[in-house]
């Protein structure tokens, strides 16, 4: 293999309860701290322990981040899957394993450098404790990457530091081991390898985030003050981290009481209600979940649409359907959530692509959700939220001020007669709405049942038609209001790519790689819905368009199809269903089966439908 800098993939195979995480976790913030672009997926069971788990970095000095499925040095750390991943190494790649034990030569390749180091040995020789043994193999094998990569070991050690700040026995034991790792593999073999790291800066305006932290954070910064929740993979640490800035931002300075309010529900039935009570009484209330929450979650969801009420729902997507992969990422849920409820429902759903927007779409959900007296989802995924991005700082703007829609004031209220609540809309549909116990003059019925513009109860035909068509229109006119799309057009363009979500930087990777083949492509990224008129636009631009999604059934071409007037001959889905984040080579097959199927590019096997 040729030397590369700063460009090269690995693949770090383990079991699960290990330990392995704060290892390559290490990893990962060194290469960061290095000013290196990099990425990192967590593949990891739904079990406690005992199942396998990996754990991929990718390194790229151009900025692509999405998953790479071609790894240059495989850290194989699990017997069990020891055939599997040494397969997955690429021509002339490295191996590094456990020489503790001998490896079947049946599983050797000629065209792999195996590496091995007895991890187990020295962790033995070197520890006493059982449990530690275990924990510390992890440490060994960060070292001996910091030697055969070239990771600067100072960073590395500040690392530690800061870690296990004031925690004297784990700092020394992990500094050991990682010194065990690091000498034996500079002893043994030339260091670095082939392929390795050197400091670059283009990481100084940028931090290490996910997506999760990055919505608790923005929900902080939007004014939310209650939340109700039932835990769930992969959301749940969404709401551990809302807690966390809670306790240390929503604190009366004067008298140390809590502002806000967290309930841990008894099920996603009683979470979503009270963000529906806790909002109707004026607040900033959400819940988060995932789609076994969302399909719970149904019957008040319809609700909320019918009696106006505004709530946001997070849903940090996984795979289903049923339990399904729970630990697995997905775009599984679009048709759920933009229909979620029985009868005639339409919701405003915002798709961020990674954590800086998961962040600034936060307070954008909290402002919809009250500009139009309904629930919003924030659709993230698994992808997004529980793996590290590296993302621009955070941006705020201090001169912010919530959207709380029409809310009538106390002055208005006293000139009212009589207050009478789905009537006298305004220009996108939206009547105003009261608080309770402001004044008795703004006192209304809240109903779920049927209901005519002046609240009161109907079963007349006409009368429920008038309320539902304007629910219908003021759907329609939040799609001025939702972010709108990210498009980008190359001259010479013979084809269009639409995609949501964390698909974002697998496609655009694969577009530059198909330009350089003289394969030249659009780009639009879908940011919100109801669409964006320009989402139509560009569609009827391009008598081909790829929607690249990770579900079985199109639900993003389905949706484009339902909602909007182009034909659905000009959409082609390239879909990737299977759990594990999107990949360039995923997109790049998809596109060139339907361009040039008997291209040496096309790769049979991959999902591609019309």
């Amino acid at each position: 293999m040729r030397d590369r800098i700063n460009d090269f993939a690995l693949k770090l195979a383990n079991v699960n309860g290990t330990g392995s995480a704060s290892a390559n976790g290490l990893l990962m913030q060194a290469i960061f701290r290095m000013g290196i672009p990099v990425s990192g997926k967590n593949l990891f069971p739904s079990n406690i322990q005992g199942l396998p788990t990996w754990y991929e970095i990718r390194v790229n000095k151009n900025g692509y981040t999405a998953r790479s499925l071609d790894y240059d040095l495989m850290v194989a750390m699990n017997s069990q899957t020891y055939g599997r991943d040494i397969q997955e190494v690429r021509e002339g790649g490295y191996l590094l394993y456990d020489s503790s034990w001998p490896l079947d030569p049946a599983l050797l390749r000629d065209d792999v450098h195996f590496l091995g180091i007895p991890f187990a040995q020295l962790c033995n020789d070197n520890f006493r404790d059982p449990r530690e043994r275990i924990l510390m193999k992890n440490i060994a094998y960060a070292g001996t990457l910091v030697a055969a990569l070239q990771v600067d070991m100072e960073i590395v050690a500040a690392l530690l530091e800061e870690k296990y700040a004031g925690k004297k026995k784990l700092s020394e034991s992990n500094t050991r081991a990682l010194r065990l790792g690091y000498d034996y593999a500079r002893d043994h073999f030339d260091c670095p390898l082939p392929f390795h790291l050197e400091k670059m800066d283009v990481n100084s305006d940028k931090i290490l985030i996910d997506g999760n932290t990055a919505i608790a954070l923005g929900c902080v910064y939007a004014g939310a003050t209650v939340a109700a929740w039932y835990p769930i993979t992969p959301s749940t640490s969404a709401m551990d981290a809302f807690k966390v800035f809670c306790e240390k931002y929503r604190k009366d300075p004067e008298t140390g009481r809590n502002n806000y309010i967290i309930i841990q529900a008894e099920d996603e039935l009683a979470a979503i209600g009270m963000v529906i009570g806790a909002a109707w009484n004026g607040a900033r209330a959400f819940t988060s979940t995932a789609g076994p929450g969302i399909s719970l979650m149904n019957e008040l969801l319809g609700f909320a649409y019918y009696a106006e009420i505004p709530a946001v729902i997070i849903d940090v997507e996984r795979v289903g359907p049923s339990t399904g992969m729970p630990t697995r990422t997905q775009q599984g849920d679009l048709l759920e959530c933009a229909y979620a409820s029985h009868g005639d429902t339409k919701h405003i759903l915002l798709f961020p692509s990674n954590p800086a927007e998961c962040f600034e779409f936060a307070p954008v959900a909290f402002d919809l959700a009250e500009r139009f007296q309904t629930p919003v989802f924030l659709m993230s995924d698994l992808d997004i939220g529980m793996n590290d991005w590296v993302v621009p700082r955070l941006q705020w703007d201090d001169g912010y001020q919530p959207d709380r829609g029409r809310v009538l004031k106390l002055e208005e209220i006293q000139q009212l007669s009589k207050f009478q609540r789905y009537t006298n809309e305004d220009e996108n549909q939206v009547t105003a709405r009261t608080l309770p116990g402001v004044h008795p003059n703004a006192s209304y019925f809240t109903r779920g049942s049927g209901h005519n513009k002046y609240g009161g109860y109907t079963e007349a035909p006409a009368e429920y038609q008038e309320v539902m068509d304007r629910l219908l229109k003021k759907h329609r006119a939040a799609a001025k209001f939702v972010p709108g799309p990210i498009v980008h057009r190359r001259p010479g363009s013979s084809f269009g790519i639409v995609t949501l979500g964390g698909c974002d930087p697998a496609v655009r990777e694969a577009l530059d790689v198909l330009a350089g083949r003289g394969v030249i492509g659009d780009f639009l990224r879908v940011r919100g819905f109801p669409f964006d008129a320009g989402v139509e636009s560009f569609l009827n631009e391009h008598e081909i368009n790829f929607v690249i999604e990770q579900n079985r059934d199109a639900q993003l071409r389905s949706l484009l199809i339902l909602e909007t007037n182009v034909s659905k001959d000009k959409l082609r889905s390239v879909l990737v269903y299977g759990g594990f984040p999107l990949s360039a080579r995923h997109v790049i097959d998809g596109v060139m089966n339907v361009l040039a199927p008997e291209s040496e590019l096309a790769t049979a096997g991959r999902k591609v439908t019309k």
